[in-house]
């Protein structure tokens, strides 16, 4: 089998086929892949995990991933939905990288476990501008994201 073809089923499965690196470079990943996935800073502090990832369905791309911060065993932890854009993925380490600090982080729009946005509520748009992140719209008459 010829090593793209490894690649590729490596890609899809999340597993590798064959060596240390067959699943380099690293194209696709299942979201039960990235569902639980640790996220550090760049100074390598744990910042949480990937809790679950929400999907813009007017253009079909992962808009946010809901990340789990702080607490211990899940008790007094804090919800944020991280624009997708700011975690880059680090296969070596088998994490994600978000490159902020911890006091970012904390100062950021949250919420706790039992009380999740709606998925059309105004906290979204809150996230959105305080992370800096310009938000596509989708325009149905054209089909174009603007």
């Amino acid at each position: 089998m010829d090593q793209d073809k490894k690649i590729g089923i490596g890609n899809r499965t999340g597993q590798n086929i064959e060596g240390a690196h067959a699943n380099t470079p690293l194209q696709r990943l299942s979201s039960s892949t990235i569902v639980g996935d640790d996220v550090r800073n760049l100074q390598g502090e744990d910042l949480g995990t990937i809790k679950d990832l929400m999907v813009d369905l007017q253009n079909g791309c992962i808009e946010y991933a809901v990340l789990q911060f702080g607490g211990f065993m899940g008790i007094g932890s804090k919800y944020f939905a991280i624009p997708w854009k700011h975690l880059t993925p680090d296969p070596e380490n088998k994490c994600f990288i978000l490159n902020k600090d911890k006091e970012f982080l904390k100062n950021a729009p949250g919420f706790d476990k039992d009380h999740w946005p709606g998925t059309n509520s105004e906290y979204y748009n809150e996230t959105t501008v305080y992370w800096g992140s310009a938000r596509s719209t989708y325009r149905p008459e054209g089909g174009e994201l603007l």
